[in-house]
């Protein structure tokens, strides 16, 4: 049936008024970002040390109020924060008009579609053209910097004036080169932090997430640390061969501190080398408690350099601490922990209670604490719940597979299992929007428990198939386990209760392989699956929105204000303090100090925007959060049976029979994925996988192989 449309004149109009508005943030967004890497692309060369450095000078450095540092505010820090802010706009606007139109966009990112196909790069793993692109780009962007400062250097460093400083000329170019890799290392630096910025509207505002973007992270950190690293190798080279090695103890007070950043880069040598894969999964305590070493890196960086040419490196920084410091905030309450399904794979779905304002997208992440466990670490997991399918509540999906995923399933299975659980959470993360419905079919091929990204896409698409007059993608799920135990993960696609006897008019196949058994379990050895349900407490919340349902505005608002609030207190520090006794000389007044005295009013400007924002919104969602309380009652005693495992008994409910038709089973044997996707002949496949590396790249590769043109990779990997 055809959904006819009942839209008003003065809605279409003001849908129209709101399409252009975010036509025009958009376009000025683009313009800003363009120009600030222009100011990039330039600042290495002649015209900008020589012209445009003279006249921006003239119009800054002069100021009582900011100074030098005036002019890194304005160049660096300003645009970037600007985007950010712009974003926030964009991001409101587009997500109060998004449900209006299902399929807009949706012709925009099929002419992408041949920049989207998979490529897989030996170090860099799987990655799309136009990923690579700018990959490529940025590389090219830190190769230009280099050449661009050897070019106008180099010719300086001549004989006469190396003999006159008591040096060879080797000696002098070591030295440079030692400035040289810092200054491009100062570039990949200004990015660091921004993939790692879960809520960032920059990365959404360009299609972006933070859990897709940590490969990013992970890029620009070896490119950061082994600049870095040559940099710290050339001076310690040149102050060896000139006889200065006294110079690594130097912590000048109106110059360049080399010990500081000597401790910067150690802190950043003992960061870099927890991170590298075989030590990063075997130790991975070791690797989550040196990853905190990044505050020292940041802070003697600072000490290294100043704090008006760590302007280069602020904002990027800057949108990270504002985050970090909501997560902090959203993280000290305790959540309403409902219930948990226990699977005899050793997997567990968590059911949290959540208020009806608090809306996802499928594949989210939630970051999950258990003090019980461990009061300092956090890990992501799967959102498996759809918050429109099931609007009170929010699923995770646990597989124990490391020891603090282990000791959960084993504290929550045993047979004295806790009646309570303390449960602090982060999230949800996720992407702005998913485009699933504009395929005709939906392959989605998974091994072991990269199936739970796919548990939220098909509780979205029975919610949609459900509630809107559309028709939703047929989805073929190809699903690999290593025994029979592990087909209990089945179960969780769908809800713990609530399940809509439409379940049956999603077209689902699902083929799942067995590989290490030839053959079903006997019935005697299955463990049925259990569900546990927990004592609700006075103190538990339900999880909320931490800054309510306009979070984008808010966001925009704590950026904007905390960034004022600072300028205003820098400006009348310089004004009646710095400024009284240095007189804009940068020859008096102590660096360190200085920049001690900035880092101190960026995080009380933080604090106090976060802070008032959080405590607004929270008030505002504690009456949600009461009725949700009152609604909960009695604890049921009940426990779905596992549908794989009751196979040879009837069905509980037409949603669980549907299932369990629409299953076929291969024991002893892998799928053959060229064949099951080559012989799909619909117009438009969309293909998702997530599994171990092997499997990701073998479907990269038949989707990028070009043989079949209706294949449409899409990437969904929490693992790099």
């Amino acid at each position: 049936m055809a959904q006819t449309s009942s839209s008003s004149p003065s809605t279409k109009a003001s849908s129209s008024f709101s399409n252009d508005v975010q036509a025009v943030i958009m376009a000025l967004i683009l313009v800003v970002t363009i120009g600030y890497f222009l100011v990039l692309i330039v600042s290495p060369t002649n015209m900008y040390g020589q012209i445009w450095t003279p006249k921006i000078k003239a119009h800054t450095v002069n100021s009582t109020y900011f100074g030098a540092q005036g002019r890194s505010l304005l160049m660096d820090t300003f645009p970037f924060l600007f985007v950010a802010v712009l974003g926030c706009v964009y991001l409101h606007l587009w997500k109060k008009s998004n449900n209006k139109n299902i399929y807009s966009s949706i012709e925009k990112k099929q002419k992408l579609t041949i920049w989207r196909r998979p490529i897989i790069m030996k170090g860099l793993g799987i990655v799309s053209r136009i990923e690579l692109a700018f990959f490529v780009m940025f590389i090219a962007l830190l190769v230009w910097s280099f050449a661009s400062y050897v070019h106008v250097i180099f010719p300086h460093v001549t004989p006469k004036p190396a003999l006159k400083n008591g040096e060879k000329v080797w000696e002098a170019k070591m030295e440079y080169s030692g400035l040289i890799f810092g200054l491009v290392g100062n570039i990949a630096l200004t990015f660091l932090f921004v993939p790692v910025t879960r809520g960032s509207s920059v990365l959404q505002v360009f299609g972006l997430t933070s859990e897709a973007s940590v490969k990013y992270h992970i890029w620009l950190g070896h490119i950061v640390m082994t600049l870095f690293s040559a940099h710290g190798i050339c001076y310690i080279v040149y102050w060896a061969a000139t006889h200065q090695l006294s110079e690594m103890l130097k912590w000048a007070k109106t110059d360049i501190s080399n010990l500081a950043g000597e401790l910067s880069l150690l802190s950043g040598l003992v960061l870099w080398v927890a991170t590298f894969p075989r030590i990063r999964r075997k130790m991975f305590e070791l690797f989550f408690y040196t990853h905190h070493f990044y505050i020292l890196f940041v802070v003697f960086f600072v000490f290294h350099v100043g704090i008006s040419y760590a302007g280069i490196m602020l904002p990027g920084f800057y949108l990270f601490m504002v985050d970090r410091y909501l997560r902090f905030l959203q993280s000290r309450s305790n959540v309403r922990l409902v219930s948990a399904r226990v699977l005899p794979c050793e997997t567990l779905e968590l059911n949290f209670s959540k208020c009806k304002g608090l809306s996802y997208t499928p594949t989210s992440i939630m970051f999950v604490n258990v003090p019980s466990i461990s009061k300092l670490q956090w890990h992501p997991f799967t959102i498996t719940s759809s918050s429109n399918l099931e609007p009170e509540k929010i699923s995770v999906a646990i597989k124990g597979e490391g020891s603090w995923s282990k000791k959960l399933y084993q504290m929550i299975s045993s047979p004295n299992s806790v009646d309570r659980l303390n449960v602090s959470v982060e999230g949800p993360y996720g992407p702005a929007s998913t485009h699933f419905l504009r395929h005709d079919l939906l392959v989605m091929v998974s091994g072991g428990s990269g199936i739970t990204p796919f548990i939220s896409i098909i509780r979205e698409l029975i919610h949609t198939s459900e509630s809107q007059k559309c028709k939703t993608p047929d989805i073929l799920l190809i699903s690999v386990f290593k025994n029979s135990q592990d087909l209990t993960m089945l179960d969780l696609l769908l809800p713990i209760s609530g399940a809509p006897s439409e379940t049956c008019k999603l077209g689902l196949q699902i083929e799942a392989f067995v590989t290490r058994e030839k053959q079903p379990m006997p019935a005697e050895d299955k463990k049925n699956l259990r569900t546990i349900w927990f004592k609700p407490d006075p103190s538990d919340e339900p999880i909320t929105p931490i800054l309510g349902q306009n979070n984008w505005l808010w966001l925009g608002a704590i950026i904007s204000s905390s960034f004022i609030i600072f300028l205003i207190s820098l400006g009348v520090l310089n004004r009646y303090y710095i400024y009284p006794i240095d007189k804009n000389t940068n020859e008096i007044y102590s660096y360190p100090i200085k920049a001690v005295l900035n880092m101190l009013i960026i995080c009380i400007s933080i604090v106090i925007t976060s802070s008032a924002a959080f405590v607004w919104n929270k008030r505002r969602s504690g009456t949600d959060a009461k009725q949700i309380q009152n609604m909960e009652g009695a604890t049921p005693m009940a426990s779905p049976n596992s549908w794989f495992y009751n196979a040879d008994r009837e069905m509980e409910s037409l949603p669980q029979q549907s299932l369990f038709q629409s299953t076929n089973l291969h024991f002893g044997e892998r799928p053959d994925l060229k064949r099951m996707l080559f012989d799909r002949k619909e117009s438009s496949v969309g293909v998702l996988v997530c599994g171990p590396k092997k499997m990701r790249h073998e479907v990269a590769n038949i989707c990028s192989s070009g043989l079949a043109s209706n294949l449409h990779f899409e990437s969904i990997s929490f693992s790099w």
